[in-house]
């Protein structure tokens, strides 16, 4: 665990930074779909929120989740290889999960690769539940499990 990284919401600069992330730690052996104009497109959009951990200047992890009225979806979720079981993919979630039940937000959603056993176990800890799967969900390729976690509203 380090220090708290930093955390911020993304900025069109950081585009390309979060598609090459998103390319080569999420989307390995399928179309590169998170592309820099995709992702402009999901900063730009009022209805999510793309944020970022940097180390000085350089983006070492990103989040990006779309809020809808009764509960939210986490789209993506990244840390470089180098930056990995620092708590950062913690932090990240940890913020957008604050922002969740400041927005009265009580459930948030994601699927994860069938075969992505880290993640899996990752989200388990973090109290995400499976509900269901999906055959070929990924492009045809790869099944996706679909895990929920239940906010409770903190007590300030």
């Amino acid at each position: 665990m380090i220090a708290t990284p930093d955390i911020a919401l993304a900025t069109r600069a950081d585009t390309q930074s979060i598609a090459l992330l998103s390319r080569d730690e999420i989307e390995q052996g399928l179309r590169w779909a998170w592309t820099s104009r995709r992702v402009r497109r999901a900063i730009e959009d009022r209805n999510t929120n793309v944020i970022v951990a940097r180390d000085g200047t350089s983006v070492i992890g990103f989040a990006m989740m779309k809020y809808r009225s009764v509960d939210a979806h986490l789209l993506l979720l990244a840390v470089a290889p180098n930056h990995r079981r620092k708590g950062i993919a913690t932090a990240l979630l940890a913020w957008l999960e604050e922002t969740l039940r400041i927005a009265g937000i009580a459930m948030i959603q994601v699927e994860v690769r069938a075969s992505n056993h880290v993640a899996q176990a990752f989200y388990a800890k973090l109290g995400y539940e499976q509900v269901h799967a999906t055959s070929r969900y990924y492009q045809g390729i790869e099944t996706a499990l679909h895990l929920v976690k239940e906010l409770h509203r903190s007590d300030t």
